[in-house]
């Protein structure tokens, strides 16, 4: 961003809870993905968003396996559309900072393949899938998802709700990482 600076109101800062300086580094992130596009000056609440093809050059996501989830998750559109405000929701929650509650949702989000607020069996199988590349077969893979749905389903419903999808991770606190 070289010496041009920023600039927010004070309420755009209160909203998000963060610091100035924090929020400067990340619309200069956001900014250095489209320079001509992305204005210095948010005062005003410019309505710029950002295609899914330019977020995911970022280095925290080029290689991610869940990348376009994530950004599905965070954009207003449900397309993986990023406007600056979604951006900052997006680092905000993946920051080492963020509260493990506030990331558990997010987890839950992304690996909700079929967005219909619940893990299903295939939900869990494409996050095996994608956690484990071709390392496993479609057999290996469907067995895994099986077990961990027999584990983590608490009522027998045969889908995991968010309560269900917590408490598994309580009990296996590395697997958020």
């Amino acid at each position: 961003m070289g010496n041009k600076q920023s600039t927010f109101r004070d309420d755009q800062l209160d909203e998000y809870q963060v610091t100035q300086p924090l929020f400067t580094m990340l619309h200069g992130r956001f900014r250095d993905l489209a320079p001509n596009v992305v204005p210095l000056d948010y005062t005003n609440n410019p309505d710029v968003t950002l295609p899914s093809s330019l977020i995911i050059t970022m280095p925290e996501l080029k290689e991610n396996p869940f990348r376009y989830r994530i950004l599905e998750t965070f954009s207003e559109d449900g397309e993986g559309n990023l406007t600056f405000y979604d951006f900052v929701d997006l680092f905000s929650v993946l920051s080492e900072t963020a509260p493990l509650d506030l990331k558990i949702i997010y987890a839950f989000r992304i690996y909700d393949f079929n967005r219909d607020g619940f893990l299903c069996l295939e939900d869990v199988e494409e996050t095996v899938h994608r956690l484990t590349g071709e390392e496993l077969r479609v057999e290996e893979r469907r067995l895994v998802a099986r077990r961990v749905m027999e584990e983590a389903d608490l009522d027998g419903d045969g889908k995991l709700s968010l309560i269900d999808f917590q408490n598994m991770i309580s009990r296996a606190p590395d697997f958020i990482r």
